[in-house]
């Protein structure tokens, strides 16, 4: 095919056929380049763990809380309202390879356990995202960009806020006993899947209780939960806070998921007085006298035998008394079913 000296190709000097050939050979390098592409986005997404989100997805707001190893705000994730809680392990080259590597695998084991969780009383795990610089923060003046250690975990949000600050508000003129009911409900049926699927919380209070729109309880922060050790001895070390610990966790004894019971008799007893357990005492001072002289919070005597039965045997001082938390279960729906009354 002969160009004219304008540039211009006459039609009667085309070779169809030659035109036809270059055109397959085009299309099939184009065929194969698209299905590489293809296979190369699909091993990426193999690659990926599922639990991951994409971080362009995902705009951060306000902070909604504080704690010790991170804040927790407000956002938004593919449309949709979530809490977004950021662990930020420092700048680059403050921490060692080896401290580093002790906090990913922390983080990838709350994740592990968050993400296969499915019941109405535990807070809906989203996704996660692990040391990505692809996160943003929304403010007034634009989106601020994060550290690269910077991790975080994506759930749905709870407008209700924390069980606690709901007792808080609530000291004065206490709750209906209904209402403690359904609470207490609430939690021991998030528990008691727990365990059922082999999950010991180890930091039961009721600071780590959210509440949705219509007050159900739902459990959160699985940031010290791990699966239940088939060995005792291998679930040793004071995990929790104080004031919920169960006697054998305080003494550094082996211990299980009696734990979690001990630590929910102290809630339902909490959310019956909407008060705090000890507030006299200093944390030395609890720790002795919980494991040295079996100190319990005082039940108040206008509360319901069959209620003060469920918080007694549930901070029994041996973890073998303690019943089973669908016994619990099974216990605070016969209150119900009685309709007692404070």
């Amino acid at each position: 095919m002969k160009e004219s000296s304008d540039g211009f190709v006459r039609a009667d000097q085309i070779d169809l056929k030659s035109l036809d050939d270059q055109l397959d050979r085009h299309f099939n390098r184009a065929w194969t380049m698209e299905k590489k592409r293809e296979v190369g986005t699909k091993e990426e997404r193999v690659s990926r763990e599922e639990w991951e989100i994409d971080p362009t997805k995902l705009v951060i707001k306000t902070v909604i809380a504080r704690g010790t190893f991170g804040t927790v705000h407000r956002g938004i994730y593919d449309g949709h309202d979530v809490a977004v809680k950021l662990l930020d392990w420092g700048e680059e080259g403050h921490r060692t390879e080896s401290e580093l590597t002790s906090l990913r695998s922390a983080f990838i084991q709350e994740v592990a356990v968050w993400h296969k969780l499915d019941h109405p009383n535990v807070t809906k795990f989203i996704g996660a995202a692990m040391g990505t610089s692809e996160l943003k923060i929304q403010t007034d003046n634009g989106h601020l960009g994060m550290p690269s250690n910077v991790c975080c975990v994506v759930v749905e949000y709870l407008p209700g806020g924390a069980l606690k600050s709901y007792l808080i508000k609530n000291r004065r003129k206490k709750l209906a006993f209904k209402v403690v009911v359904q609470l207490a409900l609430d939690l021991a049926r998030g528990l008691s899947y727990l365990h059922a699927e082999k999950i010991v919380h180890r930091d039961v209070k009721t600071e780590n209780m959210l509440l949705d729109k219509t007050r159900t309880v739902k459990i959160a922060d699985f940031g010290v939960a791990r699966v239940e050790a088939q060995n005792p001895n291998d679930m040793t070390g004071e995990t929790g806070t104080l004031g919920y610990m169960a006697p054998e966790v305080l003494n550094g004894n082996p211990y299980n998921r009696k734990c979690d019971v001990y630590s929910f008799g102290i809630c339902l007893w909490e959310i019956y007085c909407c008060d705090m357990p000890y507030p006299d005492l200093t944390f030395s001072e609890v720790t002795s006298a919980v494991v040295r002289q079996n100190l319990r919070p005082e039940i108040p005597r206008c509360c319901p035998s069959a209620l003060a039965n469920v918080m007694k045997r549930c901070w029994d001082a041996n973890p073998d008394k303690r019943p089973e938390m669908d016994e619990v279960v099974s216990m605070i729906e016969a209150l119900t079913h009685r309709g007692e009354e404070a």
